[in-house]
């Protein structure tokens, strides 16, 4: 059963992340909300009888929904595994991005939306948001 904590965090991110993902970490900086999210060791398909071993993490940062007035950045640890005899590494097929963007998928398409019809949440995004050049 979800505590009252875990529900009200998935209120607040992507829908389905806290299936695959656990917080690990959560600080707030000027305009920045950065929250950690570290994948669970449930590695994808194995053969019967092979062990998997876990080899490490890559880490992903997307920016997601402003909240609060801050820039939303969520850095997703995906977690590598590798079959045991094998040199290939595993990850599961989890999409975090929208195709080509550092974008949660939701908050691109509501980008995409709004700027066909009205400016004012396009100058919102970018008053809470780093500089281009300061990148993420």
């Amino acid at each position: 059963m979800p505590t009252p904590e875990h529900i009200v965090l998935g209120l607040f991110l992507p829908h389905g992340v806290l299936e695959w993902f656990d917080v690990v970490d959560g600080s707030m900086d000027g305009d920045n909300l950065r929250i950690v999210l570290e994948e669970k060791n449930n590695p994808p398909f194995t053969k019967p009888g092979t062990p998997v071993i876990s080899k490490g993490f890559k880490d992903i940062t997307i920016t997601d929904f402003p909240i609060r007035g801050r820039r939303a950045l969520l850095t997703f640890r995906r977690r590598y595994w590798q079959l045991a005899g094998h040199t290939e590494l595993l990850k599961r097929d989890i999409p975090l991005t929208f195709p080509g963007t550092q974008l949660e998928t939701e908050f691109a398409h509501f980008l995409k939306a709004t700027s066909e019809h009205d400016a004012g949440v396009a100058r919102l995004y970018r008053r809470v948001s780093l500089p281009p050049s300061q990148g993420i």
